[in-house]
């Protein structure tokens, strides 16, 4: 049978031109032989190549663009010149605003193929390396574009870290300063607060501030000049002279201090919720100033930030009173009117104990804050009615602030 082979060769022969040849022969041929035609058949068919290859205009046959689109390639390397593998290269396309990602191989290289002509971006993007960005690219069609020296720089450590102040810690930094505060640089002026909005203290915090006041050396000595002025003058002669005396005149004279300093100070203010130091106002009249000082006695602040009734202070006078008739000589202890008589001396003393504080003693004393840090929000006399609002920001800048003995 003859296939479709068999039929386009007969269509071709058909179409060659047929030259008559003259055959030779030493024979004389006969009458009945005619001249047999030669065929010349071209070599490229002789060879067996297509010959549609070689035939023009052939309808559906067209010949293939070698070319199947532009390429961008290139290779990401560390400053040492070491290739960087898994890499995250992105491939921006300006004019349809999409992207394409890889990653590079083992060898750092990337190949972006099958890309049409227009303007692209290269960006390289891995974990240790500052991020890369090429520059544009314009590509022809058909253009394959080679990123030249793609060198990642090494990327800067940031370590963040968060710092957590609490209001404790703010506390805590504010009653370290107090501690610091010393009239003529030598007295304890610990329960003075020159922060008007101060972080209101723990209970442990007032334990503290109390005990760091009833500790500290300039405490035992004034004590000591006490006790020394009572034997010169023969006060509590029941305690008798020599050194005997003395001692027993010192024991008293700090218990009293001791005593007076924790119950008023901590004891009282911790099961009251109520803030022991004295707030130092430095602004408005002196008629405004005098008057909040001296209301201090009877009004002070909450844990809460509010003012209200100072009954720490005033059950505290009145019970270092009633405490001390337990340990002088029988012949000096008073009866009930009088421990309340020294209650009422004892508040009174603290009034102008705070009316020192507001006008004299800041000027005298060392470890004190800035004026700047010390200005109240408001002008606003502190009176059960009062409620400040606390707007102590916990930074670092802030200023704890000393304290007086109450």
């Amino acid at each position: 049978m003859l296939g479709w082979g068999g039929q386009a060769q007969s269509a071709l022969i058909q179409s060659i031109p047929i030259q008559s040849i003259p055959i030779q022969s030493s024979a004389t041929p006969s009458s009945s032989e005619a001249a047999v035609p030669v065929v010349n058949i071209p070599q490229q068919v002789a060879a067996g190549q297509s010959v549609q290859e070689n035939l023009p205009g052939t309808p559906g046959q067209q010949k293939a663009d070698p070319q199947s689109g532009a390429s961008i390639y290139g290779t990401a390397t560390d400053p040492n010149g070491n290739v960087v593998v898994g890499a995250l290269v992105t491939l921006e396309i300006e004019a349809s605003k999409t992207k394409r990602t890889l990653l590079t191989d083992g060898a750092g290289a990337f190949d972006f193929t099958g890309l049409q002509a227009g303007t692209f971006r290269i960006a390289i993007a891995s974990s240790g390396f500052a991020d890369w960005v090429g520059p544009r690219i314009v590509l022809a069609a058909g253009e394959n574009y080679e990123v030249p020296q793609i060198t990642l720089r090494i990327g800067s450590a940031n370590t963040s870290v968060q710092v957590v102040f609490s209001r404790h810690d703010l506390a805590e930094e504010q009653v370290k300063a107090e501690e610091k505060q010393r009239v003529l640089g030598v007295f304890p002026n610990f329960y003075i607060s020159y922060v008007w909005n101060a972080e209101p203290l723990t209970t442990k915090q007032k334990f503290q501030l109390a005990w760091r006041t009833s500790i500290d050396p300039v405490t035992f000595a004034i004590s000591g000049i006490i006790a020394g002025i009572e034997q010169w003058q023969n006060y509590f002669s029941g305690y008798g002279q020599g050194s005997e005396g003395y001692a027993k005149r010192f024991g008293a004279s700090y218990g009293d201090a001791f005593i007076g300093t924790m119950i008023g100070g901590a004891i009282l203010p911790a099961v009251l919720h109520q803030d022991p130091r004295y707030y130092y106002k430095g602004t408005g009249s002196v008629w405004s100033r005098s008057l909040y000082a001296i209301s201090t006695v009877v009004i002070t602040k909450g844990d809460n930030g509010r003012w209200q009734p100072n009954y720490s202070n005033v059950l505290g006078n009145l019970a270092a009173a009633g405490i001390s008739n337990t340990y002088y000589p029988p012949g000096d202890r008073t009866g009930a009117q009088v421990t309340i008589d020294n209650a009422l001396i004892g508040t009174a003393s603290g009034a102008v104990s705070a009316l020192l504080q507001e006008f004299l003693i800041k000027k005298i004393s060392r470890g004190v804050p800035s004026s700047s840090s010390v200005q109240p929000t408001s002008s606003v006399q502190p009176t059960s009615s009062v409620q400040p609002t606390p707007s102590v920001q916990p930074t670092p800048s802030v200023q704890p602030t000393p304290s007086v003995q109450p």
